[in-house]
């Protein structure tokens, strides 16, 4: 089993080889956006909108501005959550004079203020990246589904003005949101499937433990006084609204449509630049039908190319990044994939030449960890896995013939040579399959030294890619090492 998931894994790796920004290139580029796939992804319905939209509809009007932003752009969410896990002691100018030097967009730098809806954005990453998509193609209903959903809210008599929120019914379509304390933001907390009179169910939203009862909470106000005031960040509270006439998120009194990635149905970017050396060429794109993420590059010259790429797909939490060598001496290429929700991680080394190719691989999760080896030559093949709960085995294939030998976690060994197979259960050695012979009950394996045994062996640990999840382990031989360094989101 362990065997097929390494499989897999691997190959998530392996196909983020060609996806990762370069160094910026000193080369005149030239832009090009792919066309669009023929049809185009299917629009959100009326209600698809409104089940997307359910969890911040009853939101502040700037606080939802910045949501739908910031949805745009799941992998920097997902960064930003982090790191203000990691910098829980900054508070007020300082957090914000942090956030600054950040390599956000103005939305996200603007939900660092609100940690927790940055992190329930975090925890719920489909459902984010489908209210990116779903805001960026169809800004107008999106926020017609809002308006409509806080008219049910009201009529439920589950939404009114406060000593939190005010709630001004400006037009019949149009309900306003705004905090009673201008300095001050309290953040709604609500169950979508009860507040609006209707049960809504967001696609790939938990509400956690909100309460089933229809009624809206709220948590600790937020002072954003030094948002207002402060004039070291552009992207603070004030500087965001909705528009509910034109149909827009409004940020610093600008139309805000989100992450350019998305070209309004166009999922590609490219950047090509020729020079008298080679070419080199950049590219990031996604996926909707998968959720996938991907950026890469590559640079080609006479001596030959070089690539390298970093995918992350927010529905599962797969992380995976791989580079890769090519030379007239031969090719390398390298490859890693982690995923923090269920532990899971693997990484694989792979070079060939003139005189054959070789390669190694580690996968681990829940504890247990698998290597394997192989090498190909004009002379045959040798393989061998390893396993921390105690499995092993090699097998070699060549002019002589084919040969193996193993040894599971229980203990009992197996051998085999040319379709003769032998099992020893700790009584002997007994053939079970293959062509009889007086040798039969007797016949011992080569020793496991003889058969590449040698090395030091390995335990299991939590993560194969070390502490982080991404470094190498760099005192294994098996190949486990990564390209580049350590994995940055934009």
């Amino acid at each position: 089993m362990i065997r097929i998931f390494a499989g897999q894994l691997l190959s998530i790796a392996l196909s983020s080889l060609l996806l990762i920004a370069a160094p910026n290139l000193e080369l005149q580029a030239q832009q090009a956006a792919p066309a669009p796939p023929a049809g185009g992804p299917a629009p959100f319905s009326a209600n698809d909108l409104q089940q997307l939209v359910a969890p911040i509809a009853l939101y502040p009007d700037a606080l939802v501005a910045q949501v739908l932003g910031a949805a745009t752009f799941p992998d920097q969410i997902k960064a930003a959550d982090a790191w203000l896990q990691e910098n829980k002691n900054l508070t007020g100018n300082a957090l914000m004079q942090a956030v600054d030097k950040q390599p956000w967009d103005p939305s996200v730098k603007a939900l660092t203020q609100f940690p927790s809806v940055m992190d329930n954005l975090a925890k719920n990453l489909s459902w984010t990246s489908t209210l990116g998509e779903a805001y960026h193609n169809q800004a107008a209903d999106v926020m017609t589904a809002v308006q409509k959903l806080r008219a049910e809210a009201k009529a439920a008599g589950n939404l009114k003005s406060g000593s939190q929120i005010k709630v001004v019914q400006e037009s019949p379509q149009t309900i306003v949101i705004e905090p009673a304390n201008p300095q001050v933001v309290y953040v709604p907390q609500y169950n979508p499937a009860t507040v609006y009179g209707t049960p809504y169910q967001p696609p790939g939203y938990s509400a956690g433990d909100l309460a089933a009862a229809s009624i809206i909470s709220f948590g600790i106000g937020i002072a954003v006084g030094a948002a207002i005031n402060n004039s070291c960040c552009g992207w603070g509270y004030s500087y965001w609204n909705c528009n509910w006439h034109g149909g827009t998120v409004v940020y610093s009194n600008h139309v805000y449509t989100g992450n350019a990635a998305w070209h309004g149905g166009v999922y590609g970017q490219s950047v090509t630049a020729v020079g008298p050396y080679g070419a080199a060429q950049a590219g990031r794109a996604y996926n909707p039908n998968t959720g996938t993420y991907a950026r890469g590059a590559s640079v080609s010259t006479p001596y030959g190319r070089e690539a390298a790429g970093q995918a992350y797909n927010p529905n599962t939490g797969t992380y995976a990044r791989g580079a890769s060598v090519s030379t007239p001496y031969g090719t390398q290429a390298a490859g890693q994939a982690y995923n923090p929700n269920t532990g899971a991680s693997a990484a694989t080394h792979q070079v060939s030449n003139a005189y054959g190719n070789a390669g190694s691989s580690v996968v681990n999760k829940n504890g247990e960890t698998a290597y394997t080896q192989h090498a190909t030559t004009a002379a045959g093949t040798a393989g061998s896995v390893e396993t921390s709960n105690g499995g092993r085995a090699v097998a070699s294939s060549g002019v002589n013939g084919n040969y193996a030998a193993g040894q599971n976690a229980s203990g009992d060994k197996f051998a085999a040579a040319n379709g003769n197979v032998y099992q020893n259960n700790g009584s002997g050695w007994h053939q079970t399959a293959g062509t009889p012979h007086n040798q039969a009950t007797t016949a011992q394996p080569a020793s496991a030294e003889s058969r590449g045994w040698g090395g030091q062996q390995h335990t299991g640990s939590s993560s194969a890619l070390g502490g982080s999840g991404w470094q190498s382990r760099a005192e294994s031989a098996r190949g486990s090492a990564s390209r580049g360094g350590g994995f940055h989101r934009r």
